[in-house]
């Protein structure tokens, strides 16, 4: 199977389904941008994932799952740097620190994890390579791809909505002249209080999304958000694109989310 081709015309659910279907071994090379990404397989299951440069060590996955605790991997990267992840692994399960359980289960979810960050490109380029594998070092899984295509299915479908709700980020956002009754109410994201802290007829939507670093999707997911929230409206850009600057900052303190809250209805109110 000679698969080569764009994201545009094949999505990354359509290339696990066909690779689970054809019950292929191989590696999956993905070009997105400003990443690059290698899924392989074995037999239509998927074995390994890596994203870019990420630390994808045994240890560090091991830590992002919270298995060892900083100490314990900062003393694994000093004493066991020439290990493969194999032969840490024994070691780990041996000493009594972790269960073969513990350590499958995280590079199961460290895997799935990337599979489903591939679920957010839209752009790229991809090529199947039929004569790559997994690192010999790695120690390799397999798990069945029904999960995620379902996933990865409605992660789809979601994106053609979006696109027909928001189908060019060339426009810009304004805060509404009328603002939703129950605006007081509104709950914002991290990501949703970032792009609301660029709204401004100057910005374009794609101009903000460069800025956050949000890709395509999820910038029409926030943009969706707050449109549904009655708190922005999508209007043409009123000036040429202008060098970009906060005139807020995300916060998770609920004091100063509410502080940002009142003074936004407060702009929305002047206008």
């Amino acid at each position: 199977m000679a698969l080569k081709g764009n994201l545009r015309d094949f999505s990354i659910t359509q290339l696990l389904n066909l690779v689970n279907l054809a019950c292929k071994t191989g590696t999956l090379v993905i070009e997105g941008p400003g990443d690059v990404a290698q899924i392989s397989f074995r037999e239509g299951k998927l074995a390994y994932a890596q994203l870019g440069h990420h630390d994808n060590t045994l240890a560090g996955i091991l830590r992002r799952n919270r298995k060892i605790s900083a100490r314990q991997y900062a003393i694994l990267q000093e004493r066991a740097q020439n290990m493969g992840d194999k032969e840490l692994g024994l070691l780990l399960i041996n000493a009594g620190y972790l269960t073969q359980t513990d350590i499958i289960d995280s590079l199961q979810q460290y895997f799935i994890a990337i599979v489903r960050q591939l679920f957010t490109w839209v752009e790229g380029f991809f090529h199947f390579d039929t004569n790559k594998f997994s690192p010999s070092d790695k120690i390799p899984i397999r798990m069945d791809l029904e999960n995620l295509i379902i996933e990865g299915s409605r992660q789809l479908r979601e994106w053609e909505q979006l696109q027909q709700e928001i189908p060019s980020l060339d426009m810009s956002l304004k805060f509404m002249d009328r603002p939703g009754t129950n605006i007081r109410n509104v709950n914002l994201s991290v990501e949703e209080w970032r792009v609301v802290s660029y709204v401004n007829p100057k910005n374009t939507m794609r101009q903000i999304a460069q800025t956050t670093k949000l890709n395509e999707l999820e910038i029409r997911r926030v943009v969706y958000a707050l449109l549904q929230a009655g708190l922005v409206e999508i209007i043409r850009p009123g000036n040429a694109p202008v060098a970009i600057q906060p005139r807020a900052f995300p916060t998770t303190d609920k004091k100063e989310q509410k502080s940002l809250v009142n003074r936004i209805i407060d702009r929305i109110r002047a206008i």
